[in-house]
């Protein structure tokens, strides 16, 4: 009986990573660009705008942006004292690979919100105070970004899941 649950989990486990299942980590907001970002528990987000009171809101292909929890640890591994939101990032995923999606999939995050891969990286026109203190930053490289097809509320905790 054991060993068929674990046989159940293991597969469900293939299954998520199929399909792109993950979790939001953290939610994060600035009402300033350029800065480290405040974690909330919960943010709404406004069709073809992004999250209500973050900076980055309103611009046209990256109205949110998203990094996983793991490329954080990686900074984390050279020796950074960094958390969520201090790559001004607005969602931070767990267990989801951010670099597998292409520009144009869909990502469903909890019960309604729908986001649209705009962007891959982005280009680091000004190094960064991380970039000063580890010689590299990931968002550049790892990070990506969305426009809001579908707005509603999101909280830490939420599923974040790859639709297409």
């Amino acid at each position: 009986m054991l060993e068929n649950k674990r046989t159940i989990d293991k597969r469900k486990e293939t299954m998520d990573e199929e399909n792109h299942v993950g979790k939001i980590q953290a939610i994060s907001v600035s009402q300033e660009k350029g800065v480290k970002k405040t974690n909330m528990q919960r943010v709404v987000l406004k069709e073809d705008f992004g999250i209500i009171g973050d900076a980055h809101a309103g611009t046209k292909n990256r109205q949110v942006s998203l990094l996983a929890i793991e490329s954080i640890e990686k900074m984390k591994a050279k020796g950074l004292k960094v958390k969520a939101g201090d790559f001004a990032e607005n969602i931070t995923t767990q267990g989801i690979d951010l670099l597998n999606f292409k520009i144009g999939d869909r990502v469903k995050i909890g019960q309604e919100v729908i986001l649209e891969i705009s962007q891959i990286g982005k280009e680091c026109h000004t190094r960064c105070n991380i970039y000063y203190q580890a010689g590299d930053c990931v968002m550049p490289k790892e990070g990506i970004f969305a426009k809001v097809l579908k707005g509603g509320e999101i909280e830490v905790g939420d599923s974040i899941v790859g639709v297409g």
